[in-house]
């Protein structure tokens, strides 16, 4: 081979490992049930009243870029409110939970924290709904922006707890020294 022909041959084995090198690398996909690393992702659980026409629950906007993580947060108090932007915006490494904080207007800073689950199509926040603690706020990952909201349902009835369902059952009697009631068998 001569000169010319090696320094050529060298030239396009250069040539070709820098595009190599230079091309961008394939967007690697986040694991099933989890949140992506960038892009935006809408949840909600807002509905509309039948009898009033306005709208309850929640909206969060999570916005994921490069530089940080955004949450833009809506809820109800009679209409719809405007937006807070979220402060503390913390997420999860593994994208299975985040939390944030927000000060609505007239009301005291909170920190919520929202859980991923259903393979990423919901999340859980923590905090009671329709003031049972034990039933966390369900919210939908939204993928159809053009869907009217859906009629809000009556909050389920609370539930008793076995304690209060054995004390009605089997009342205490109160014994003390100016007691004279016996319980009966």
């Amino acid at each position: 081979m001569t000169m010319k022909r090696r320094a050529l041959l060298a030239g396009a084995i250069l040539l070709a490992s820098c595009a190599v090198l230079a091309a961008p690398r394939a967007k690697r996909p986040s694991a099933p049930g989890t949140l992506p690393r960038y892009g935006m992702l809408v949840y909600s659980d807002l509905c509309i009243h039948p009898d009033s026409g306005e709208f309850g629950g929640q909206r969060i906007t999570l916005q994921r870029f490069a530089e940080v993580d955004t949450v833009l947060y809506e809820f109800t108090a009679g209409g719809l409110s405007w937006p807070v932007v979220a402060s503390d915006v913390t997420v999860d490494p593994r994208g299975q939970q985040f939390y944030f904080t927000v000060q609505p207007p007239d009301e005291d800073e909170r920190t919520i924290n929202a859980r991923v689950v259903d393979g990423g199509k919901a999340l859980l926040l923590d905090g009671g709904y329709c003031d049972d603690q034990s039933v966390p706020m369900r919210l939908s990952l939204v993928t159809d922006y053009s869907r009217r909201a859906g009629v809000c349902q009556a909050c389920p009835a609370p539930k008793i707890r076995k304690d209060k369902e054995r004390e009605e059952k089997h009342p205490v009697l109160e014994v003390g020294p100016s007691s004279t009631t016996t319980a009966g068998l």
